[in-house]
């Protein structure tokens, strides 16, 4: 198992026509309607010359996990939860087990995107992300 890099920062937020705006004009980075079910009147990710999502800019409710909440969430701040590429995730689930960690898994199957979702010890949110063929 390792990280390959980061994949992405999730900003929650109650002002999301104004921050894909400063996104779009401060960093040049192109707005784009997120992949299904996501609704992209909630959501939208902010892609750079690369063709990257570097940030996904969400609505309180509008992401998994939040239970319909419409406030942004005191446990992370403005910033929901930090994203990592990586490989190896049948010995990660193994690893997290064997510590003992909570953690919740998911699958987008629309772009065949295996997640796993942990806290770290300050109650930072992780989002392991395994794409296709890093499974």
């Amino acid at each position: 198992m390792r990280v390959n890099a980061l994949d992405h920062v999730n900003i929650q937020t109650l002002k999301l026509k104004e921050t894909v705006g400063f996104y779009a004009d401060v960093l040049d980075l192109e707005a784009r309607d997120p992949p299904p079910p996501l609704d992209p009147k909630l959501v939208q990710w902010m892609y750079d010359a690369e063709g990257r999502a570097i940030f996904h800019l969400t609505t309180p409710g509008s992401i998994m996990g939040d239970g319909g909440r419409r406030e942004l969430p005191q446990e992370t701040g403005p910033v929901h939860h930090v994203a990592l590429n990586c490989s190896g995730h049948d010995a990660m689930v193994d690893r997290l087990t064997s510590l003992g960690f909570e953690y919740k898994l998911n699958h987008v199957t629309a772009i065949d995107l295996k997640q796993i979702f942990v806290r770290d010890p300050n109650g930072v949110l992780l989002e392991l992300n395994y794409f296709t063929g890093n499974h």
